[in-house]
């Protein structure tokens, strides 16, 4: 590779949403340019924070106790993230609210930065609402 910015591909089309596919590769040594239809690979979508993630489990022998605190989060999130990950890599259903994860402790996480507001919201959605007169 050259000393050039590296750029990620869209993996989606701006205007209709549809997945886009690689129609033309060049070399930066002679100018070769080669057209056609080439598929694209399964990670070339996932973004910065979905790689580091992968990365990190990979480099961690797939323990989750170990992504967990590389990344500074609980368990749970870590456990969340992985499987969110699983789920755009089409290799997972949708991913499952841990049964231990409290309203209390989604908002603890994205109060101390551990956790993305989206993440939290989907989260939010899954845990079961608090009965009345059990606040």
């Amino acid at each position: 590779m050259s000393g050039r910015p590296g750029h990620r591909p869209l993996a989606e089309c701006p205007v209709c949403a549809g997945q886009l596919i690689t129609t033309r590769l060049g070399c930066h040594t002679c100018g070769t340019e080669v057209a056609g239809e080439f598929t694209s690979c399964d990670f070339c979508a996932l973004d910065d924070k979905e790689t580091e993630l992968l990365r990190v489990f990979l480099a961690s022998r797939g323990n989750l106790r170990e992504v967990e605190k590389h990344l500074g989060v609980s368990y749970p999130t870590a456990r969340l993230r992985f499987s969110q990950l699983l789920g755009k890599l089409g290799l997972a259903p949708e991913p499952e609210v841990p049964s231990q994860l409290t309203r209390e402790q989604i908002l603890s996480e994205v109060a101390a930065g551990a956790l993305a507001p989206e993440e939290a919201a989907t989260l939010l959605a899954r845990v079961p609402p608090v009965s009345p007169g059990k606040a």
